[in-house]
């Protein structure tokens, strides 16, 4: 299967730049089992789920993972953006320009209140580095560092909660599982009233995701590991869910792909923590989750290739091209989808 099969038009006006004053606002495109579309507001998304159902957030949160700073031998400007805590205070992180740096380089940040040594220089821009500093990390970030927002977007962020959904918790993520930010409080609170379990999980969201796919057969394209949490309350209610007959909707491909990771190890729902490099492409058969809520994504990425793969490539592309025309907002801070599981594919 090519790359460019999941290619499509897509005029740059059409990409947001900001998020809309209320995030239940977005529009939602409904994309059925066979391939009907429906135009909606997103907070009709109640309207999708039944008593009984699960509803699976991602409970990540943003790091203000992006960081400027200055070799400290010679002055030149380095970018880090923090990807992952490997262990301790050694990340993994992209690096630019990779090509001043080399093992043992230090970077400085702020008046001396962070350093990051270079102890590994990897390829694809990847460098591994150790950070120095005294008191908390995050609140040092906060300080320093800002939100990893995607290059695509070219407008400052004037709340930096607005790349965070509001049930954000664990810290952990480079870039925000945006599904979830359309969200809020109040509609969380009238699904849940509604009949609907309210589970979280959490994925870390790193380079596997946003990584570009560089290779003209997708089967060629290697992910990245991210790291996902599944406790005991999460496995259980989601297990009886199962057995019980009713929906397990994932709130974004980051949800989806720690569902199928889990579900596909184990056979069943089981509280656990782990990496996963799952790429789920069409030929793929889905055994978690039965709908999925999500953005729209960028051409000839994973994560397109993911909802084709749950739906249909005829039924997304068509779906995409019908939302091109209705002048739906696109990427990580535009417009849902919701889409039915395929089960003839």
């Amino acid at each position: 299967m090519k790359v460019n099969d999941f290619d499509y038009y897509l005029p740059e006006e059409l990409i947001a730049q900001t998020p809309l004053a209320n995030r239940s606002e977005s529009k939602l495109l409904v994309l059925d089992k066979d391939g009907n579309i429906d135009h909606k507001k997103f907070s009709n998304i109640i309207d999708y789920l039944e008593v009984g159902d699960a509803l699976v957030l991602n409970d990540t949160k943003v790091i203000p993972a992006r960081l400027i700073g200055e070799k400290r031998d010679t002055g030149a400007v380095i970018e880090l953006l923090l990807l992952n805590n490997v262990k301790e205070n050694i990340w993994e992180c992209l690096s630019k320009p990779q090509k001043r740096l080399k093992v043992g380089t230090v970077i400085t940040f702020g008046s001396n209140e962070l350093f990051a040594e270079v102890i590994e220089i990897k390829e694809e821009g990847i460098t591994i580095v150790k950070l120095i500093y005294q008191g908390v990390l995050m609140e040092i970030l906060d300080k320093l560092g800002s939100m990893p927002l995607p290059p695509y977007i070219h407008k400052k962020l004037k709340d930096k909660d607005r790349y965070q959904t509001v049930y954000a918790k664990n810290y952990g993520s480079a870039a925000a599982p945006t599904a979830g930010l359309h969200f809020t409080n109040e509609l969380l609170n009238s699904i849940e009233k509604k009949g609907i379990k309210i589970v979280k999980i959490t994925l870390h969201v790193g380079l596997g995701t946003f990584r570009p796919v560089n290779v003209t057969n997708i089967e060629d394209h290697k992910m990245h590991t991210e790291h996902y949490i599944m406790d005991e309350k999460a496995s259980q209610t989601l297990n009886e869910v199962k057995e019980s007959g009713h929906k397990i909707i994932a709130v974004g491909t980051t949800s989806c792909r720690t569902l199928e990771t889990v579900y596909s190890k184990y056979n069943k729902f089981v509280p656990c923590v782990g990496d996963t490099n799952i790429f789920i492409y069409p030929g793929y058969k889905f055994k978690a989750i039965d709908g999925l809520i999500t953005n729209f994504h960028l051409p000839k990425s994973t994560l397109i290739m993911l909802v084709s793969a749950f739906s249909k490539r005829e039924y997304i592309m068509n779906a995409y091209k019908e939302a091109v025309e209705k002048q739906y907002r696109f990427f990580s801070f535009g417009d849902a989808m919701y889409i039915e599981k395929n089960n003839n594919i």
